[in-house]
């Protein structure tokens, strides 16, 4: 792999970090379409002489033998996972798999305007290769894992065998705060829920109308869960609940959010209502988004509610009156957000979910919840009770896909050996976190028990989100630190 550095590239520092990123950018690579670039990163190996296996989850992993003295070095993992949460802005067409994603430079970051730009977690990865291609690094026993679908179930560190590494010492890139040290992060579990339904005739004299919440800043459903951010599942659930107070409305369609560990941005719904209420909905809907601002002014002040006629269309289909009447009041009643804030460790949310995904018609509907905690007991509860309010409208719901948190250790040598390294590179204290979003190390430890694990990156901003920007500076910064710890290490 010996790509040529677009233009946009090639005034920056550590330019071998930027080339394979560069690579990375011109790969579709969402959770569960990996191969490809996986494909490409183990031809590429192999062509250096490093040893590259894809075992059975699909994951990769390569390993570089210790540079010249460090043979007795202890073992290193280096840790990312290749799939990048792919979304777009609704107005913008973008084909995650034919079109490359153009990032711009702005004000000290690299960044894509439209689309999600996958430096969570490409730069991970793009670090990774570099110390991989940098012969001239001091550096022990290597070994790459790069997994697969963690943006879906971290399935990837999941199917890992537990003898597939032999390294004990492990640097996962995967946070997003230059100059902080992770050292525990929250578990998670999903609960779906679905119901089917039984299909109305589209009334008579009924107008089609389509309504929309939008213009949310939406968000990482686990970094950015303590600011409040709209919710636009909700938001529009809330909506049509105010709108049918006034005029019967019947739902033809209702979809909201791409990805479960995404805050949604947009949702909108398909109604037949009669021709004489659109002025009034419109109206309704306009005071409305006049109260969301100022709820939620700071915070999401962008937050628009809006309708549009449709053309009429006689085979189109509505819910059925007690199906359409049980999922908005149970996506109207079901919790989001923080729901307990931790004790442990001050100032980090404990426990959390996020309503990530609906999708209603009017022959079933399903939606996606993902709960996290840094208590296991503590996000199982909540999980149960979002199962219990959809038992009580009528749907199925089940839990599924739960991973565990990674409890802190602040005693971790490998801490102790890396706040050093920072402070005689960098100068300063580097600081300690534990994170709400969920990282591959909890289930990597619980595979490999005895590893000392530490997480660290560069600042990467809107992950999930399209504008997700990454600061440059903060790369090359991070470039140094691996070089330096990895030197240490070796000692």
């Amino acid at each position: 792999m010996q790509p040529i550095l677009p233009d946009i590239f090639r005034d920056l520092q550590s330019a071998v970090v930027w080339r394979h990123f560069a690579v990375l950018c011109a790969f579709h690579r969402p959770s569960g379409g990996e191969a490809p670039l996986r494909e490409h990163l183990r031809a590429w190996a192999v062509a250096r002489g490093l040893a590259a296996t894809v075992d059975a989850a699909g994951n990769l992993i390569v390993r570089k033998n210790a540079s010249a003295g460090s043979e007795s070095a202890p073992g290193v993992v280096l840790q990312a996972h290749l799939d990048m949460v792919c979304q777009a802005n609704a107005d913008v067409s973008h084909d995650f798999t034919r079109d490359p994603l153009e990032p711009v430079l702005r004000d000290g970051c690299l960044l894509t305007e439209h689309t999600t730009l996958g430096a969570d977690n490409g730069v991970g990865v793009a670090l990774i290769l570099a110390a991989l291609e940098d012969d001239g690094l001091t550096h022990g026993p290597l070994e790459a894992l790069f997994t697969v679908a963690e943006e879906d179930g971290m399935g990837g560190a999941r199917g890992l065998a537990p003898d597939a590494l032999a390294g004990r010492l492990m640097l996962n890139l995967d946070t997003e705060e230059w100059g902080a040290f992770y050292l525990g992060c929250a578990g998670g579990i999903d609960v779906n829920a679905r119901r089917s339904g039984q299909p109305d005739v589209w009334p008579d004299d009924h107008a089609a109308l389509r309504v929309e919440a939008r213009g949310l800043r939406g968000g990482h459903s686990g970094v950015d869960i303590h600011e409040g951010r709209g919710n636009a599942i909700k938001l529009l659930a809330r909506a049509l609940r105010v709108i049918g107070r006034g005029w019967p409305l019947h739902i033809a369609s209702l979809r909201g959010g791409s990805a479960r560990n995404a805050l949604p941005r947009e949702a909108s719904a398909v109604l037949a209502v009669p021709r004489e209420a659109v002025p009034g909905i419109a109206a309704l809907l306009a005071e409305l988004q006049r109260v969301l601002r100022d709820e939620l002014a700071g915070i999401d002040d962008g937050v628009t509610l809006c309708c549009a006629p449709l053309p009429p269309d006689g085979s189109v289909r509505t819910m059925g009156s007690s199906e359409q009447a049980a999922w908005l009041a149970a996506l109207h009643a079901a919790p989001q957000g923080i729901r307990r804030m931790s004790l442990r460790a001050p100032g980090v949310v404990e426990t959390s979910d996020n309503l990530g995904i609906v999708e209603l018609t009017p022959e079933a509907g399903q939606c996606c919840f993902l709960v996290r905690s840094l208590i296991d007991s503590a996000g199982a509860e909540l999980a149960a009770e979002i199962v219990s309010l959809f038992a009580l409208s009528g749907a199925c719901a089940e839990v599924s896909g739960h991973y565990p948190g990674w409890s802190p250790n602040p005693a971790s040598p490998l801490l102790t050996t890396c706040r050093e390294v920072y402070r005689q590179t960098f100068g300063g204290e580097p600081l300690t976190r534990v994170i709400h979003a969920g990282l591959e190390c909890g289930i990597l430890r619980g595979k490999y028990p005895e590893m000392d694990v530490l997480s660290f990156g560069p600042t990467i901003r809107g992950a999930h989100v399209p504008g997700e920007s990454v600061d440059i500076g903060s790369v090359e910064r991070c470039w140094r630190l691996l070089r330096e710890i990895l030197a240490a290490l070796a000692k």
